[in-house]
């Protein structure tokens, strides 16, 4: 199983990453056709050094999300106790972006926690 995403998306994903630094981001990704195409930053989010936390009642109900993103201010892209269980409540595929936020810092993980491939969309 791999990931697709638009190059474009994931450039400004990285940019999102780099921004928010020395704090975190999140996001909702939009699928439309098997590719992630499109972002839409979390509501009223309260970010911090270690997490970011959302109203998710403020969600528009959208059948086209199909991902979380999310970044890390260390270098370490692996999903936290905290992002397990927030991966179990949205389902789909989860990608954390570990700094310095680069393409390389880039995993993708299914709702199980499982990492999986990434396949960039030119």
């Amino acid at each position: 199983m791999k990931v697709r995403i638009r190059r474009e998306l994931l450039e400004y994903l990285l940019e999102l990453a780099k921004n928010a630094y020395p704090n975190e981001f999140a996001g909702f990704l939009r699928e439309r056709n098997g590719i992630f195409e499109e972002v839409l930053i979390a509501p009223n989010p309260h970010a911090g050094p270690s997490s970011v936390f959302f109203d998710t009642w403020m969600l528009p109900y959208d059948e086209t999300i199909k991902g979380t993103v999310h970044s890390h201010p260390s270098p370490a892209p692996w999903p936290s106790e905290g992002d397990l269980e927030f991966f179990s409540k949205f389902g789909g595929v989860h990608l954390i972006i570990a700094w310095p936020f680069t393409e390389d810092d880039v995993r993708a993980y299914t709702s199980d926690g499982w990492e999986i491939g990434i396949e960039v969309i030119d």
